[in-house]
């Protein structure tokens, strides 16, 4: 028995419809492989740093001293242990010089009331 045109044609269109949908499947298969999967992290990661990075050498060349003050600020947060203890070192010095001149001012002073006498 021959088939009819219209079966013949709907054969023809259900092997069209397989191969797109077993193309569609193999396509899925290499999108979602582990090492595709890393590739196209990869890539992501990278325009995504790249775009970040032009963005802000834009801000740095549009504020300068916003972005140095800035980068000062960060700079001294991260330095801020060694910072207090020089500020330490700076009060102390300077409390043991003040002391000195304390314990010379009255010595001076019972000289000069010693020569008068």
């Amino acid at each position: 028995m021959k088939e009819s045109p219209e079966i013949s044609a709907a054969r023809i269109e259900v092997e069209r419809s397989r191969a797109r949908v077993m193309a569609t499947a193999h396509d899925l298969q290499e999108r979602l492989k582990p090492k595709t999967l890393a590739r196209d992290a990869w890539e992501g990661a990278k325009t995504k740093g790249a775009d970040l990075a032009e963005d802000a050498v834009d801000a740095v060349k549009a504020r300068p001293f916003a972005a140095t003050g800035v980068v000062a600020a960060i700079a001294m947060f991260l330095a801020r242990e060694p910072l207090i203890n020089l500020a330490g070192k700076l009060v102390d010095g300077v409390s043991a010089k003040r002391a000195v001149k304390r314990q010379r001012r009255p010595a001076k002073k019972q000289n000069a009331s010693e020569a008068t006498q």
